[in-house]
């Protein structure tokens, strides 16, 4: 199976900083996009940012409320993907899951894995 695990989320206070981190690990392949989504109370889970796997280069985008303050990486030698969260505001509170879209060993079609989820409060 694959598991999909991430840390650093907590509290913070408006204008401060987070980096989270998310680790896929198990029988993987591969692991081609990777992205973090985020889901506050009461609202639909909605996408903050993505990062393919283009090789020597990866594309990363982004929703507009989050430019010029998140930066999404990634390391693929350790299937790890992270987000950096800078200028973070009352309104970036949410639950943030990362998800990996994985090829596993010996099979061909490819999954979508989601992580357990981590507590982001921004306090004003």
């Amino acid at each position: 199976q694959v598991q999909l695990v991430e840390s650093g989320g907590g509290l913070v206070q408006a204008g401060g900083s987070l980096r989270l981190i998310c680790a896929a690990s198990g029988t993987i392949f591969r692991v081609n996009d990777m992205g973090w989504y985020r889901q506050a109370p009461g609202k639909q889970r909605e996408l903050v940012a993505t990062i393919t796997s283009g090789g020597r280069t990866n594309y990363a985008d982004y929703t507009d409320s989050v430019k010029g303050r998140f930066t999404i990486s990634r390391d693929n030698a350790k299937n790890t993907v992270y987000l950096q969260m800078n200028r973070l505001k009352p309104e970036d509170t949410a639950v943030y899951y990362c998800n990996a879209d994985v090829v596993r060993m010996g099979l061909t079609r490819m999954s979508t894995y989601w992580g357990q989820g981590t507590q982001v409060t921004v306090s004003s």
